[in-house]
């Protein structure tokens, strides 16, 4: 059973070898890594071409012009030819050596899931070692997305049957189209998924979605957008009762 990873990447010389020592470093080596660059200005090029040489055959690269992150992340799943994909954003990395062997090992076990997602947790770039805040995917239930709840994204490992049959990231979005996916996935098509109690990615914080306010309240904006397009009720005011939740995920102490 191949995993497929797809890792983006755009100026990203400062994170990328994390990224991709944290990836050999993997147990489950049947893999395929697709890194897509949208034509970095800084040595990210080089990084990966020097990484080329270890990866060998199980890296493809693609670098060219691309419209963000998700139409980046919609090249690589369309070259992706294993049997399950994963997404690995470059300024994370994975947070133990086994994560793909406990992801290989429950599509193995259980033929009739077509996902599993497990936890993440986010660091500061200045005390890698500490656990700012931790992001747990184990009360998530499909009808919890009316309430802005999801799977945490960088856990989300899914057939490539399932991207085949309810197609690809959808771009009409400027961040919130994980969030689509996991609306159109689990509550429109109903996929099977599975939880694993496992701390998949390390994150440093600052992503875009979290970057200021401006960026929190277009999210949650495209949240409502998305749950209407994809059949499902919700409002502004529930989408943002999850920043009341999230309260409890980071680590004060």
């Amino acid at each position: 059973m191949t995993i497929s990873i797809i890792t983006v990447t755009y100026n990203s010389a400062n994170t990328l070898k994390d990224t991709l020592e944290s990836i050999l470093r993997q147990t489950y080596q049947d893999i395929e890594l697709i890194v897509v660059d949208g034509l970095s200005s800084d040595n990210t090029l080089s990084i990966i071409k020097e990484y080329q040489k270890v990866f060998g055959e199980k890296m493809q690269i693609i670098a060219e012009k691309d419209k963000g992150i998700y139409d980046a992340m919609n090249k690589g799943i369309s070259m992706a030819t294993g049997d399950i994909v994963g997404i690995l954003n470059s300024d994370d990395f994975y947070s133990s050596d086994r994560i793909l062997e406990e992801v290989a090992a429950s599509f193995k076990k259980d033929h009739e899931i077509d996902a599993v997602y497990g936890d993440v947790h986010f660091i500061h770039q200045d005390q890698p070692e500490k656990c700012a805040r931790y992001y747990s995917s184990a009360y998530f239930r499909p009808w919890l997305l009316r309430f802005g709840f999801m799977p945490a994204h960088p856990s989300f490992y899914a057939r490539t049957s399932i991207y085949k049959k309810y197609g690809l990231y959808s771009l009409d979005y400027n961040i919130a189209s994980d969030y689509d996916m996991m609306v159109r996935l689990f509550y429109k098509h109903k996929i099977k998924a599975r939880y694993i109690k496992l701390d998949f990615v390390t994150m440093r914080i600052g992503g875009i979605s979290t970057k200021n306010l401006h960026n929190r309240l277009q999210i949650s904006k495209e949240d409502v957008i998305a749950c209407k397009r994809n059949g499902m009720y919700t409002n502004f005011l529930f989408i943002c009762v999850k920043y009341f939740a999230k309260i409890f995920e980071f680590r004060w102490w």
